[in-house]
């Protein structure tokens, strides 16, 4: 007889009694198992209200992420957007740079311009043989280049350039001398009677100019060429009389004294 029939006929043969006194244990072997699916099942509970938090945390997560880069990716496009419109700026203002240089720079010319045609038109104080006097700067451009021919020794030239000048300025500052120097530059190319007629010009305009006494002076050398020693003889006693104490009237002595 197998084992476990024999343990039920052993339980049997004890009666009633022998069954009550088991019953305690198998209740408390029934309700302990209940206990234990109840923990079971809060467990299971537990678990999966963790699963579904931690679901719904990496579903929150996962967007807050995904917001993230989104705020990222608008503030990249935003950087971009600023250093293209940096770049921009900067592209105007190297623009305007160039533009206010290249003003600047055409300001200059212009008061350049208008600084030469000032300077073409504006009088000039001019200091020369002791007169202080104002003349345009094309009169003084024109004296300077004839005494400039002069200087040169090209006579003829120079003689022209002075008539040329008297015509041009009649009444200018410089005439004393342009009479003086023309009246040499004549001596020089031998018209001696041009040259007498000159200085003549000088001393008759300009008495008291402190070229007048040389004048006379070569106007009795003009007239030595001329074989006019009579007059020659009245112009160096016109000198020696107006202008005693000048370098020119101690020469004129000396050649009235060989004229006698």
């Amino acid at each position: 007889m197998p084992t476990r029939m024999r343990s039920v006929s052993r339980l049997l043969g004890c009666g009633p009694l022998a069954l009550a006194a088991m019953w305690p244990l198998q209740s408390h072997a029934l309700f302990g198992d209940d206990e234990a699916r109840r923990a079971i099942i809060e467990l299971r509970q537990k678990v999966d209200a963790t699963q579904q938090s931690t679901t719904a945390a990496n579903a929150e997560a996962r967007e807050n992420s995904a917001a993230t880069r989104r705020s990222l990716l608008e503030l990249s496009n935003q950087i971009e957007q600023l250093r293209a419109e940096l770049a921009r700026m900067r592209g105007q203002n190297e623009q305007l740079a160039r533009e206010v240089s290249e003003l600047q720079r055409q300001q200059k010319d212009v008061q350049a311009g208008v600084d030469e045609r000032l300077r073409k038109v504006e009088p000039l104080r001019i200091e020369h043989d002791g007169q202080s006097f104002t003349v345009a700067p094309n009169e003084k451009r024109d004296f300077d280049a004839a005494m400039e021919l002069m200087r040169k020794a090209e006579f003829g030239q120079a003689g022209a350039a002075y008539n040329s000048f008297l015509q041009r300025y009649p009444a200018s500052g410089y005439r004393p001398s342009v009479l003086y120097w023309l009246g040499n530059a004549q001596y020089a190319s031998r018209a001696y009677k041009e040259s007498v007629e000159s200085h003549r010009r000088l001393v008759t305009e300009f008495p008291t100019h402190m070229r007048t006494p040389e004048a006379l002076l070569a106007m009795a050398n003009s007239q030595i060429e001329l074989k006019d020693p009579k007059a020659s003889r009245r112009t160096l006693e016109d000198l020696v009389k107006a202008h005693p104490n000048s370098e020119a009237a101690a020469a004129g002595r000396e050649r009235l004294a060989r004229l006698r």
